[in-house]
């Protein structure tokens, strides 16, 4: 007999009416905010993920599911949502529609995490986005709506805690010295961390 593939899960029929629950709460708080639902494809052209989630993170460097096409080209089924979210937003000209764009998605991700540590290597992630604002009201719509979300659902034992990097301009004094900072224990970093400062 061929076996469930390590590090996933099957849904029950006695256990995917709580799924369903928890899909119709979050689409019925999604429109209650104005979001609208964005779906992208499972598995996008691996360059998408490498550089808008970044070469140096876990992610990239372990944890993509990528594989060559018959066309020769590198594919990798999404370890998360927002990058496939931006490049419909820009492939689609949503950008030439009345700002702000609300979006969400709930979507399968695939990571090779290691499943002894509890973790799926196919989850399901739900997430929103918001573009054409650089208001911090945006982000305490997200915010907002995540609260009411875990209160719809019954969910009360969450902490928020909330950080900040500041603006543009001081960002590149917080990363200057956040490298200066790193530079002196270099030698007891592994090499990710190195290529990552």
């Amino acid at each position: 007999m061929i076996s469930l593939p390590k590090g996933t899960k099957d849904v029950l029929p006695q256990e995917s009416y709580k799924w369903h629950y928890v899909e119709e709460q979050i689409r019925k708080l999604a429109k209650d905010f104005g979001f609208q639902e964005i779906r992208t494809p499972t598995f996008e052209h691996t360059e998408l993920f490498s550089r808008g989630v970044g070469e140096t993170t876990d992610i990239v460097n372990k944890e993509m599911y990528t594989f060559i096409d018959k066309g020769g080209r590198s594919m990798t089924l999404k370890p998360e949502g927002t990058a496939g979210v931006a490049r419909s937003f820009i492939e689609n000209g949503l950008g030439n529609t009345p700002q702000p764009t609300k979006m969400y998605y709930l979507t399968p991700v695939f990571r090779y995490e290691k499943p002894q540590s509890g973790r799926l290597r196919e989850h399901h992630q739900f997430g929103i986005e918001i573009f054409g604002s650089d208001s911090p009201y945006a982000d305490v719509e997200v915010m907002s709506l995540v609260k009411t979300l875990f209160d719809r659902l019954g969910i009360d034992s969450i902490e928020l805690n909330i950080n900040n990097i500041g603006c543009a301009k001081c960002r590149k004094n917080y990363t200057k010295a956040l490298c200066d900072y790193f530079a002196k224990h270099i030698n007891a970093m592994c090499q990710t961390c190195k290529e990552r400062l």
